[in-house]
């Protein structure tokens, strides 16, 4: 008896924490094909961040989807079949920023520049870069004067985050052009970090880039007050001359914040295609079975407080005709360059 007394803390210690994990676990949807689908419909209902704008677009009803696509769903399906479901689902949010990843495929958004004009090729960068001797590489950001005395950049990916030297080595290298052309088409984001950063040769004192939001609840209006995106201006050389932003649909996510960094801006012109949008920093999580889910949780605004998930417009709408691909001609860069010669002429003119 004594020794059962002993053990009794023991086995009441051990029942209890039986009942914290049945506690803790009792909602978690099963590794079924119907608990999947409610994992990733309720993960995305209480953390995704753009409800509230795209029922405001396009009158997504997100209960409406669950009703339409929980039919489809039963046990006897193979798990092909069931991830065809959930990423026909998934894509109902109209988000580059959401994509279901199992081990034979990602399902993934692409209508966001699908269903837009390339206006970018490789063959055309390469003609203005020149050959490999021709530019400089700094941490990813190609560079040279073009023959026009105007300086140009090319930047692909802000999957780096370009160092002070970096960006000291190209100012000072660029110097002496009469105006920049920033290229981030194609750019499909990265680091905010690195945008930051590369938006900080532009501005000469600490300037707003723009807001961001967090989720503080499961509610789709849940959200704190938005906070400053704060640009704090590069210590070294800084660009003080005109400057164009190479613009497409598939400059995305970081890229599109360096785009809503810039646009406003004394001396900075956009042009070239709406940008791809992204504008939800994005989180992952995970379903009963290992696949993982990512999705927009975290939404940035720009200045004026407004979404860009959907894209920023540029200040000169401007794209290349198969005609401009069949001469050669890169005709977002020459527009940016005649409109850059022109400000240049009409500043040294002053």
């Amino acid at each position: 008896m004594k020794r059962f007394l002993r053990l009794l803390p023991l086995l009441l210690s051990f029942v209890a924490s039986l009942t914290l994990v049945s506690c803790v676990t009792e909602d978690v949807p099963a590794d079924t094909r119907a608990g999947n689908f409610e994992s990733l419909w309720q993960t995305l209902d209480a953390r995704y961040c753009f409800f509230p704008l795209k029922a405001e677009e396009y009158g997504l009803d997100w209960n409406e989807v669950r009703q339409r696509y929980a039919p489809r769903v039963s046990e006897s399906m193979t798990q092909k079949q069931l991830f065809e479901v959930l990423g026909n689902m998934i894509c109902e949010l109209r988000d580059g920023h959401v994509n279901l990843y199992a081990a034979h495929d990602v399902a993934r958004y692409g209508a966001w520049f699908d269903d837009y004009p390339m206006n970018y090729s490789d063959s055309l960068e390469r003609k203005t870069l020149g050959r490999t001797e021709d530019y400089a590489n700094a941490s990813g950001l190609k560079y040279r004067v073009l023959d026009d005395g105007i300086g140009y950049v090319r930047c692909a990916t802000f999957e780096l985050l370009f160092g002070e030297g970096n960006l000291s080595e190209i100012m000072q290298a660029l110097a002496p052009c009469r105006a920049l052309i920033v290229d981030v088409r194609q750019n499909g984001g990265g680091l905010l970090t690195a945008a930051q950063r590369l938006a900080s040769l532009f501005v000469n004192e600490p300037t707003v880039g723009g807001y961001i939001c967090h989720k503080t609840g499961a509610g789709h209006q849940d959200f704190s007050a938005p906070e400053v995106i704060e640009i704090k201006p590069f210590e070294g050389l800084r660009w003080q001359k005109p400057v164009a932003v190479l613009t497409n649909r598939r400059t995305f996510s970081a890229a599109n914040a360096f785009v809503m960094y810039l646009k406003g801006l004394p001396n900075v012109t956009i042009v070239g295609d709406r940008t791809g949008g992204g504008s939800g920093m994005p989180f992952s999580s995970e379903l009963p079975n290992g696949w993982s889910l990512r999705f927009s949780a975290c939404p940035l605004l720009d200045r004026e407080m407004k979404h860009t998930e959907s894209g920023i417009l540029p200040d000169v709408k401007t794209d290349i005709t198969p005609e401009d691909y069949a001469r050669g001609t890169d005709t977002i860069l020459e527009t940016a360059r005649r409109l850059l010669a022109e400000k240049a002429n009409g500043e040294a003119g002053e």
